[in-house]
């Protein structure tokens, strides 16, 4: 199934390191490539070292930079100190407010001799993400969906099925909750509300891109979270407390947690007393769940080489088989289609880790508003005051949206 596909493309990168090679003599082009892949770190370093051994045009650095907020404080930083890495792996929030800043390449032609096969057989959604103002401002390299962890051990243990609608998952938190373990974990995180409303059939922001985070679903999805945190089922943290978070399920503390499926390799390293589940998110007829992650993208400040060696490594990690071991290490969704057929016997081998591409088609793109950066921070302070400070779930929600109205 691959060779159609993979000899173009890899003639294509031969062809492109070749005429890059001669292009600017014997001199190598340092491509620095930051990234906040902790769990997947060695495998990233793998894919630099490969690329790196099969051509002398270009060398791949990559660094990881922390976390993906850590990232983005170094990134714009790097902006006034004048050190912007080639290649930066930007959170989808983050995307939008550098694209608005005018700080990010266009790389429509950069991308102008990329065989049409390789672009074909990209997940159109996954593209898309990429596009703003008809140009090309972001690769995709790393993204997944919001999937629901938990402690199948337990559920075993007491003949239950991981929860499919919100009304099940109250039922079924209630049934797993002890005296010394609550249902699950509840963290302000703002992408974890916005897969809680999309479910419901909402969002928090309209078309048009202006705030609505007082809508029913947003209200309904808060109160559901005040309501079990009142009634000792859920634990709620703070967005500060996420690897907290983690650590409560590790423990047992908690037998649920949402949780962007990239976090799962994680997770396995410390669940060593518990088998580890793993399902769709819960959703309502008609609802959806957000994309998480990222794109790669290249800033304005990149020279002509550094640009050529970004676009042939995305192009070599877009080789089918490289895409294929990025998937079975990070967990992250297939970029290319015809790798999602090819990892069927993988997916059949481990049908738990099918919990996000079973999503794939009901997955849609974050707030594409540049503001919604500075607004997620509003919404996740919302979350806090409702869950742990006892505020009103509807009066939350409201002074969310005046806080954002504020800035438009």
């Amino acid at each position: 199934m691959r060779t159609p596909i993979r000899l173009p493309v890899a003639r294509w990168i031969v062809c492109l390191l070749f005429a890059a090679g001669s292009s600017i003599a014997s001199a190598q082009t340092v491509v620095t490539f930051w990234h906040s892949q902790d769990a997947t770190e060695d495998v990233i370093e793998g894919f630099a070292d490969a690329f790196n051994a099969q051509q002398d045009a270009f060398l791949v650095e990559p660094r990881y930079v922390g976390s993906y907020q850590d990232s983005a404080i170094r990134f714009l930083a790097s902006m006034r100190d004048g050190e912007t890495p080639a290649l930066f792996d930007a959170e989808l929030t983050l995307f939008m407010r550098l694209h608005a800043e005018g700080v990010l390449r266009d790389l429509s032609s950069d991308l102008r001799d990329v065989p049409g096969v390789l672009i074909d057989d990209l997940q159109e959604a996954m593209w898309q993400a990429g596009e703003l103002d008809d140009g090309r401002f972001g690769l995709p390299f790393h993204m997944s969906v919001p999937v629901l962890a938990y402690n199948a051990s337990v559920f075993t243990q007491l003949g239950l099925e991981p929860p499919s609608t919100w009304e099940a998952f109250e039922e079924v938190a209630a049934l797993v909750t002890t005296r010394n373990a609550k249902g699950f974990v509840d963290v302000a995180v703002a992408f974890v509300f916005e897969a809680q409303v999309a479910s419901r059939g909402g969002s928090l922001v309209s078309e048009s891109g202006e705030p609505q985070f007082a809508t029913q679903e947003a209200i309904d999805a808060l109160a559901m979270s005040q309501r079990l945190v009142e009634a000792g089922v859920a634990l709620p943290r703070s967005f500060g407390s996420v690897d907290q978070a983690l650590v409560d399920f590790v423990r047992g503390r908690v037998m649920m947690a949402f949780a962007s499926e990239a976090y799962v390799p994680t997770g396995e390293r410390f669940t060593a007393t518990f088998d580890l589940g793993l399902a769709p998110f819960p959703r309502e007829a008609g609802g959806h769940v957000p994309f998480t992650g990222g794109q790669l993208v290249v800033p304005e400040s990149a020279t002509a080489e550094e640009r050529a060696g970004a676009v042939a490594f995305w192009s070599f990690l877009m080789q089918p088989e490289n895409v294929e071991a990025w998937v079975k290490a990070s967990y992250f969704l297939p970029v290319r289609k015809s790798v999602e057929a090819d990892l069927g016997p993988w997916y059949a081998a481990h049908p738990e880790r099918r919990a996000g591409i079973d999503q794939l088609d009901v997955a849609v793109l974050r707030p594409r508003t540049p503001e919604y950066a500075v607004w997620q921070t509003y919404l996740e302070e919302g979350i806090e005051r409702a869950t742990m400070g006892g505020m009103d779930a509807n009066a939350a929600l409201q002074e969310v949206q005046r806080r954002a109205l504020s800035t438009r």
